[in-house]
């Protein structure tokens, strides 16, 4: 590990991006150009201290999770990921996989809806990103350990991930999230993640079983859903969702219909869902 090439590659990257580049509010005048280093910590989902520790050439190495992290907080392009895994001593991704390195320009589209939750998942459901409004509607899932970053998995393990979702729409997401399932590991067969993934909810929920043994296919295409918000209430959302290139990462957009009660508390959660998540986030650090 390069542990002065790597502080000087992280600095020079925080330095050449506006908060506006990252979705960000530019805030009080900057004496410096660039990022923060509280804001980088917050985009990447880490600690101030981890962060500066990084910055300062003192830092532990970056576990291969937490690279790709700092890759999508800095928009780094592919050739840049490589680099940055190269100075922490690690063999980048290989080209095709399922990465989890959000492209930039994927991570542009995401930084400037404002006005509508959006997230970047992978297909087998892990949250790879998420703008400010699907923060206020869903949660800060970077904030949460790594296996509970994946919407399937969280679903059919743990109880809390459906406080959001009215009782009566519980079947048509179960089926939902394991007939996709089924078509990512049809599609990936020498890939042992949809695999692991599929025996370790066969061997922990006996609906998400039943519903495997039924052999339901459907790739995740545009619906409608809803959700029960502690704060707005009730919300009916047409969910768009845009693949990438390789069809590995889905763009999944939120939005309410103009006109509509569900608008107008959209509308409603902007304000007092960001304002509501402000303070949480900060104090992460």
């Amino acid at each position: 590990m390069n542990r002065a090439e790597l502080a000087d590659f992280l600095r020079r990257g925080r330095a050449r991006l506006d908060p506006s580049d990252v979705g960000l509010a530019p805030g009080a005048r900057r004496r410096t150009p660039g990022l923060r280093r509280e804001e980088v910590a917050q985009l990447a989902g880490m600690s101030v201290d981890y962060y500066t520790r990084l910055e300062q050439s003192r830092g532990p190495r970056p576990s291969r999770q937490m690279l790709t992290a700092l890759a999508r907080a800095l928009r780094l392009t592919d050739d840049e990921l490589d680099h940055l895994f190269h100075l922490a001593g690690e063999e980048p991704p290989r080209r095709g996989s399922t990465s989890a390195h959000v492209r930039p320009g994927l991570l542009l589209v995401l930084d400037r809806l404002h006005d509508t939750p959006a997230m970047v998942v992978s297909d087998c459901g892990d949250v790879l990103a998420q703008n400010a409004m699907s923060r206020a509607l869903s949660g800060d899932v970077s904030a949460r350990p790594p296996r509970e970053r994946n919407l399937v998995r969280r679903f059919f393990l743990d109880p809390a991930a459906r406080d959001l979702i009215p009782p009566e729409d519980f079947p048509a997401h179960a089926r939902a999230h394991a007939a996709n399932l089924r078509a990512v590991a049809a599609a990936r067969p020498d890939d042992p993640e949809p695999a692991a993934l599929v025996a370790e909810l066969r061997a922990g929920s006996e609906e998400f079983a039943r519903l495997w043994d039924d052999h339901e296919v459907a790739v995740r295409r545009a619906s409608t859903k809803r959700f029960q918000h502690p704060l707005v209430g009730l919300l009916e959302l047409d969910c768009e969702v845009l693949l990438s290139d390789e069809h590995h990462q889905l763009l999944i957009i939120h939005t309410a219909r103009p006109g509509t009660e569900s608008y107008e508390r959209l509308q409603l959660l902007r304000v007092v869902g960001l304002q509501d998540l402000t303070p949480s986030e900060s104090s992460r650090g």
